[in-house]
């Protein structure tokens, strides 16, 4: 696939480093020289240095037989004006639009063929924000991630000494949690994937992917490690756009602090923000944070633009009794260092968006996309099409489909129902099948499985 990404930003390096590991064409447009041939000695990619929105840009870009442009630079107009001219101009098929203002967020019909020819939007704002909120509100989670409108979820968490299950064979899980429907897809031990199977014995340190509906998941969690009570005290370090977003969404059904260096800005969210204490300050200051009772604190989150401030913040929060700290962190090499050693959770904004751009380049009907491990891996929710013919996998059960190691099917939507395969399940059209993709080099194989063969009409 042809596609041109504009901006060459953390969000626009990242989703070209995603799309060239998948052998796609690319070009990369910015008008900074030197973040383009950073990249461009990085990446097998083409660049161009110019604006974003110029049609002479875009021409020399190749934007006449482009089937995808990705606008993710720092400015909303010039991410749609530059759609505008790719449609118009050009005829560019698909058009993704790095949309950060919830002023324009909140007139959709900006953003149709009669107006802004604009297919999909992308706010890394909205999904660091719906990110953060939903393993807050599962305490002991690493990652929560939603499929078939949020009826399922496909959760990560930690094996620790003193879960019930810990030392023991995972077949053992349906009868610790009779009436609890479940299923371990995925667990990585000491960085490897293993496929699970009911003789697995889980061990402490074991990173355990299992999908299951939300109001079950920590049950299936207590199983793995001991519960604290739910978080209730949130104090968010940064009032920025991500920090402010993330207020406004728990403030209803948490305490929530925010503490923010610009005096300014501190007194606009504090109108903003309803049952929000807002507080000026430096989330570095030990002082401060002791005074508004660190100790006492469920989750700190660190969300300023700034990953070093981030990091340093949540560090001092840990030593002085913060239960759960997280730390919003830009630079993928950060993450690596700082992730479970220093910080409880590292959040990606880069690592959270890349999917919605991800299910628009897929060959098969890709819904939704989670990037896993940084990148390195892929949740997946696709749509079975077709029919016994046509298809490879309508009217066969799930040990009869040949299924590389590296490829686990977890769950099937249909319809209402929500099914928790077994190796007997039998796969029908239009369902919504959940699957985790450990190597992401088999992507491909996940592709040609749902694809529609020609006989089908």
């Amino acid at each position: 696939m042809k596609i041109i990404i504009l901006g060459a930003g953390q969000v626009g390096s990242s989703v070209a480093t995603n799309l060239c590991s998948e052998f796609n064409d690319i070009t990369l447009v910015d008008t900074n020289p030197v973040s383009l041939h950073s990249l461009a000695d990085k990446l097998d990619l083409q660049t161009i240095e110019g604006h974003a929105s110029s049609p002479e840009v875009l021409q020399q870009a190749g934007a006449e037989d482009a089937d995808m442009i990705i606008a993710v630079t720092h400015s909303d107009e010039v991410n749609m004006v530059a759609c505008q001219v790719a449609s118009t101009i050009f005829k560019t098929p698909t058009k993704i639009a790095r949309i950060r203002s919830s002023n324009y967020q909140s007139h959709p019909e900006l953003f149709c063929s009669a107006a802004l020819p604009i297919d999909v939007l992308i706010s890394p704002e909205e999904e660091v924000t719906k990110y953060t909120q939903r393993i807050i509100e599962f305490p002991g989670a690493m990652q929560v991630l939603d499929f078939a409108g949020g009826r399922v979820q496909l959760v990560t968490a930690r094996a620790f000494f003193g879960g019930p299950l810990v030392g023991h064979h995972l077949r053992e899980l349906p009868e610790q949690l009779p009436g609890i429907e479940t299923r371990i897809t995925t667990i990585f031990r000491r960085q490897e994937a293993i496929v699970p199977t009911g003789d697995t014995v889980i061990e402490a340190g074991d990173e355990i992917l299992f999908v299951a509906a939300p109001h079950h998941i920590q049950a299936v969690m207590s199983e793995f490690q001991k519960l604290d009570r739910p978080n209730r005290r949130v104090i968010i370090a940064g009032g920025g756009n991500i920090g402010t977003r993330l207020a406004k969404a728990l403030n209803k059904n948490f305490r929530v602090k925010v503490i923010e260096h610009n005096l300014e800005r501190a007194k606009k969210i504090s109108e903003e923000l309803d049952n929000c204490y807002v507080l000026h300050g430096d989330a570095t200051n030990e002082e401060l944070l002791t005074e508004e009772n660190i100790d006492d604190t469920d989750v700190f989150c660190a969300m300023t633009n700034a990953d070093e401030a981030n990091i340093i913040s949540s560090m001092l929060a840990k030593r002085l009794g913060a239960k759960t700290v997280m730390s919003l962190i830009n630079r993928a090499s950060y993450v690596d260092l700082v992730q479970q050693d220093t910080i409880d959770i590292a959040i990606s904004p880069q690592q959270a968006t890349i999917g919605s751009v991800l299910a628009h380049i897929r060959k098969a009907d890709i819904v939704k996309v989670h990037s896993l491990r940084r990148g390195a891996a892929e949740a997946i929710e696709a749509v079975v099409h077709g029919d016994v013919q046509s298809s490879q996998v309508i009217g066969k059960k799930i040990e009869e489909i040949k299924l590389p190691n590296a490829i686990t099917i977890g769950a099937i939507a249909r319809g209402n129902e929500v099914i928790m395969v077994h190796h007997d399940t039998e796969i029908k059209a239009e369902d919504h099948i959940i699957l985790v993709v450990t190597d992401k080099n088999q992507v491909g194989h996940v592709e040609k499985l749902f694809q529609v063969g020609i006989t089908f009409l």
